[in-house]
């Protein structure tokens, strides 16, 4: 077992160019607001795209498709430092799920498209919930029948992250042609189609959040050609599981950033808001929230690049247990952490003047993002033999 969590000269080198860039390009308040027009959108493509000309994105996409040819562990250099920034590029972390498939299973001309898109601050979109498959994802409906030339698409997807901005929209679907009484599992395929063609409605959900990031994709008779299926119409299932390694560290990494960030923040509130004649970082009470949430927050982070060191030592292994383990504990720490630097911040917790306010809502629901915490949980039992 490797315990040496030092990272290389390189990796340094490429965290620090992130903070330099994440402080120059949206280190005020001011330069965030503008970005995200007043806190609505959590996506700039502004941003995205600058990151992308200067070469920080898609790290462990291949040289030849535009990325720096490294690995996982540097990917989690760049979502952690996103969020620790709060900076708004959140359409990444899902670009990078599809660019994960899209390495393991697409043709030289997908990857060409996808992959450069990504490491170029593009945005990819994948769908796989459903309003009545969301835990249970392989019982999804979303129907893809044979057509001369391609396939047509039925069906109605909920919860897809970014599928208002995206260039494309990965859809896991079932091939109609599979037998009715097939395991659930069987006959899935994974197919793009274009957000803007005929027969595709994207809507918004309103979320508490208040920035655009998540919607409805509905789907009536869209045709597609056969290039757009990724891999093999019936293997979706094997397409979509291979990936769920990285898929869960892609959350862990973000919220290590997110625990991070509340955790600075409330760390300097306190050095910094008097009552009583002095500091409230002064009081015990405060000084043992914040040797907690800092305990925490290390360990999270110590957690993650362990698992995803396993992962880049073992790239074509699975590892359902540690992972899903990285997951519980990285989202869960962050819910805390930011429910603690709530609570130091007091009242002004409350307003949207202080980030912390707006950390709340996703720090809630981090938990379900990926496969919910009790699905983990589940996974996690599994490998115990229970």
């Amino acid at each position: 077992m490797a315990i040496d969590f030092t990272f290389t000269d390189e990796q340094q080198a490429y965290r620090d160019a992130l903070r330099d860039v994440f402080a120059r390009e949206c280190g005020s308040a001011e330069q965030l607001e503008r970005l995200t027009d007043g806190h609505k959108k959590h996506h700039s493509d502004e941003l995205s795209r600058k990151l992308g000309e200067a070469g920080l994105l898609g790290p462990s996409i291949e040289e030849a498709y535009g990325g720096a040819g490294g690995g996982i562990v540097e990917e989690m250099i760049l979502l952690e430092e996103m969020m620790k920034a709060g900076a708004p590029i959140g359409a990444y972390a899902v670009s990078l799920i599809v660019a994960g498939a899209v390495q393991k299973f697409g043709t030289e001309e997908q990857k060409q498209l996808v992959l450069g898109n990504v490491a170029a601050g593009g945005v990819e979109a994948i769908a796989m919930s459903e309003p009545e498959s969301g835990s249970d994802v392989a019982s999804l409906t979303t129907k893809a029948e044979k057509v001369e030339g391609g396939w047509k698409l039925n069906g109605v997807k909920v919860w897809i992250s970014n599928a208002h901005i995206a260039d494309r929209i990965l859809i896991v679907c079932r091939d109609a042609a599979t037998d009715s009484s097939a395991k659930k599992h069987e006959g899935l395929a994974m197919i793009w189609v274009d957000p803007k063609a005929d027969g595709v409605k994207v809507e918004r959900i309103e979320t508490m959040g208040g920035a655009d990031e998540v919607n409805y994709v509905y789907l009536d008779d869209v045709v597609v050609d056969d290039d757009a299926v990724l891999g093999q119409v019936g293997n979706g299932w094997l397409q979509l599981t291979s990936g769920l390694n990285v898929e869960r560290l892609i959350i862990g990494a973000i919220a290590v950033g997110q625990a991070t960030r509340a955790f600075e923040g409330a760390l300097q509130y306190a050095k910094d808001r008097v009552q009583f004649g002095r500091p409230i970082g002064t009081f015990q009470v405060q000084q043992h929230r914040l040797a907690d949430m800092a305990t925490e927050v290390e360990l999270a982070r110590l957690l993650v690049y362990k698992v995803a060191g396993d992962v880049a030592r073992n790239p074509t292994a699975l590892f359902p247990k540690e992972a899903s383990m990285a997951k519980v504990w990285a989202t869960e720490v962050a819910e805390r952490t930011v429910n603690a630097a709530f609570k130091i911040h007091g009242g002004y917790g409350y307003a949207l003047e202080y980030d912390i306010a707006r950390q709340v809502p996703f720090s809630l629901v981090a938990t379900t993002f990926g496969g919910t915490n009790d699905i983990q949980r589940n996974i996690i039992a599994k490998t115990l033999g229970l």
